[in-house]
């Protein structure tokens, strides 16, 4: 099967492509979108936090620091939106 190191950027990958969809669905207010997104999140982590050897590469952890990045600015963006609509 595929080695660890390639499932990690694999999943990585994914929860880039899926980061990127949930700013577009945050930026739309697909408000359906954002809960499926927040789904995906989850379980995407679950699989990397199972995958995740301390022996990381340094292009897994460029991307595990993308994601990171992302997050936090979609996270930022979330807490926006959630005040904006409730007031």
């Amino acid at each position: 099967g595929m080695s660890r190191t390639t499932q990690f950027k694999d999943a990585l990958r994914q929860m880039l492509a899926l980061l990127e969809g949930e700013r577009q669905a945050l930026a739309a207010l697909d408000l359906d979108r954002i809960v499926t997104c927040a789904d995906g999140k989850l379980g995407l982590c679950e699989r990397l936090e199972t995958i995740a050897a301390s022996d990381l590469d340094e292009e897994s952890v460029s991307l595990l620091d993308a994601a990171k990045r992302l997050n936090e600015i979609n996270r930022r963006l979330r807490n926006l939106i959630a005040t904006n609509v409730q007031s």
